[in-house]
């Protein structure tokens, strides 16, 4: 995506990367719009990156496209593959590649209606962890016949780029 500047219509809030402070944008602000990826913005703000939520999308004449799902072979029950697709719609807010092809998601787990996931983050310290959290809630809460979900950020093993995909690994250039 190219980098382009926006106004804010209304105050809006949003997390400092990395840390994960809020703030409020104001309303009439100028701002740069860095990402667009998934369900959630990257803008700079007075020289700080941040992250607007796709709820906030309005704020900054945007809409989020819905997920779509596939036909499943499974239709009464939640089909794995349509949860590594809502989470391939989370994107670091720092890279532009989503949060599974990073190797950020250790382990998806399917129990009748609930999904249990455990995921990393790039870095232990990141204040954007909570906020990557919810965001990967909200994405899989998406997910047809779903009755539950649960994330635990874990780092035990730690984050390491071996755990990218190839297509990431070429996409940031780190083969």
């Amino acid at each position: 995506m190219e980098r382009r500047i926006v106004t804010t219509t209304r105050d809006c809030p949003g997390r400092l990367v990395p840390t994960g402070d809020p703030i409020t944008i104001p309303g009439g602000a100028f701002i740069t719009l860095t990402q667009t990826l998934g369900g959630s913005f990257t803008v700079i703000v007075n020289g700080n990156m941040a992250r607007i939520a796709g709820a906030d999308a309005d704020a900054i004449g945007l809409s989020v496209e819905p997920l779509t799902f596939a036909d499943s072979n499974t239709p009464s029950d939640i089909d794995v593959e349509h949860v590594w697709h809502a989470l391939r719609s989370v994107y670091d807010p720092e890279i532009p590649v989503n949060i599974a092809d990073l190797g950020l998601i250790y382990t998806v787990n399917v129990t009748g209606g609930a999904v249990a996931i455990d995921m990393t983050l790039t870095a232990p310290g990141c204040g954007m962890g909570p906020v990557l959290v919810e965001e990967v809630k909200d994405r899989v809460r998406q997910v047809p016949n779903l009755g539950s979900v649960e994330v635990h950020l874990v780092f035990d093993p730690p984050w390491s780029r071996d755990m990218m995909s190839e297509e990431a690994q070429l996409e940031l250039g780190v083969f």
